[in-house]
């Protein structure tokens, strides 16, 4: 039985979840092997956009370097601001990229491999240090990049609208009873907030419908 299956089982004995679990099917995350200073720069880069805008402006940038890859900490550093203003990075976000980069040069932001072996909350600990990286953020790489199966990000706004949803409420739950809730859920906390967010575009896809 695989980890995802193990999930499924847990999940459905929630009589919330049950029913949407049923409806969806099997959880088909799936994470994407990044460095942690690649998939920071990411999330910053998609902080407050649409999608397509933010990979449009993350594709400028990765055009700035000739080499194969993703632009490295040293390069970014070395690059005028005006360079990075010019891939449509607001000033804020120009900061917070050159935060990470010198972040991850220094040691800072760990290589993969050593997230590997640092616990969740000490991470979080570690990265909110970083300018523009809140705790949402990390916990984005904890679930997308390290495939960490117990992150509840309770700030969420898709996480929160999906329980509302699916329990038909009139307002969402605030983050501290969301997160009493997802006790239940331990330790798939991450597969619960994967079902949640498919609530939320079901949801979306009804208003759309209605119009």
């Amino acid at each position: 039985m695989s980890d995802w299956t193990k999930a499924q089982r847990l999940l459905a004995k929630d009589p919330a979840l049950k029913p949407l679990v049923k409806r969806i099917g099997p959880c088909t995350l799936v994470p994407l092997q990044r460095e942690p200073y690649e998939a920071l720069v990411r999330a910053i880069a998609h902080q407050q956009v649409h999608g397509r805008a933010a990979e449009a402006m993350l594709n400028r940038f990765c055009a700035l370097h000739e080499g194969e890859g993703f632009p490295p900490a040293d390069f970014v550093l070395a690059l005028p601001g005006d360079a990075l203003r010019g891939c449509g990075f607001s000033g804020s976000k120009v900061l917070a990229i050159q935060d990470i980069a010198a972040k991850a040069r220094d040691g800072l932001v760990p290589t993969l491999e050593e997230a590997g072996r640092i616990s969740d909350a000490a991470l979080i600990e570690r990265l909110v240090a970083i300018r523009g990286v809140g705790r949402w953020t990390v916990e984005m790489l904890l679930i997308f990049t390290l495939g960490r199966p117990d992150i509840l990000p309770v700030d969420d706004f898709g996480v929160r609208e999906g329980w509302k949803l699916i329990n038909r409420l009139e307002a969402q739950p605030r983050p501290k009873e969301l997160a009493a809730i997802g006790e239940a859920w331990k330790p798939w906390r991450s597969i619960a907030a994967w079902y949640l967010w498919r609530a939320a575009d079901e949801g979306k896809k009804v208003k759309v419908s209605a119009v």
